[in-house]
């Protein structure tokens, strides 16, 4: 991007940076090579969701995201996820919070007592919110058991950027994960300036949502080439980067950031 983009623009009259991550690698993917050329220049923290998995049984989508990451318990892989990110952010001397919050495809639907242990046992995907992966997880849509969800995202997001002026810098939600549209919709609540970012490796295989961007009024900005650091950072999540490029390349394709045409910054989803 050059010096004179709204990107770069916003950042130089920032006081700090949040880079809102749905999941343990998504800012690092989709766009690592920014932070890690903002971090000298202004305080820098990479705010990630969804940083925890459920209990078993799990969906048979959830068995086979296991598999790929070659683990067989989802709590003990996510441990491994959040130390991957806190070792790979601190290596930029970027700052981390994790929120807590469950991952989509371990979320549960509220159940009265006892009914929901019965149908976890008879089959997982009955008592799961977002029960399979394909139509589900990535349908774009919200379910309405997961409004606390949002609840909770909205205020640990406005927590951490009611505590100095910040960019928020948030998912454009490209491909429609569940989880990147609620990452969405709590920066777009939280009240601050707010940029988005083109989702990595999704935005590979589907594009931005068209009647989103006119909506917002956002016009693109494309970045340089990343270097290669940003390829070895990605590998640093060794628990998922072997599963996303199993034959060890790591395209490095320009980040892509979506920002206001005018300087009126906020606004809610309609």
């Amino acid at each position: 991007m050059t010096a004179a983009s709204p990107l770069a623009d916003a950042i130089r009259d920032s006081a700090q940076l949040l880079v809102l991550s749905p999941h343990l690698d998504d800012a690092v993917l989709s766009c690592g090579a920014l932070i890690a050329d903002a971090a000298p220049r202004l305080p820098v923290t990479v705010v990630t969701l969804f940083t925890e998995a459920g209990p078993p049984p799990y969906t048979l989508s959830a068995r086979r995201y296991l598999r790929q990451a070659g683990a067989s318990d989802a709590q003990a892989l996510y441990r491994e996820r959040r130390d991957e990110d806190q070792a790979a952010l601190e290596s930029l001397g970027v700052g981390w919070a994790h929120a807590g919050l469950t991952e989509a495809q371990h979320r549960r639907r509220k159940m009265a007592d006892g009914q929901g242990i019965w149908r976890a046992a008879l089959l997982p995907e009955l008592v799961h919110t977002y029960p399979v992966y394909r139509l589900h997880v990535t349908s774009g849509r919200l379910a309405p058991d997961d409004a606390g969800t949002l609840r909770a995202a909205i205020a640990f997001v406005r927590w951490l950027a009611g505590r100095r002026p910040a960019l928020v810098l948030a998912p454009l939600a490209v491909g429609g994960h569940v989880d990147h549209v609620l990452a969405r919709l709590a920066a777009q609540r939280s009240g601050k300036p707010l940029i988005y970012y083109s989702d990595f490796p999704y935005n590979q295989r589907h594009v931005p949502d068209a009647a989103f961007i006119r909506r917002h009024r956002l016009c693109e900005v494309r970045g340089p080439r990343p270097p290669q650091a940003k390829a070895d950072l990605i590998r640093s999540y060794r628990t998922q980067a072997s599963a996303m490029f199993p034959d060890g390349h790591v395209p490095l394709v320009p980040e892509v950031f979506y920002c206001r045409r005018t300087e009126e910054h906020g606004d809610g989803d309609h």
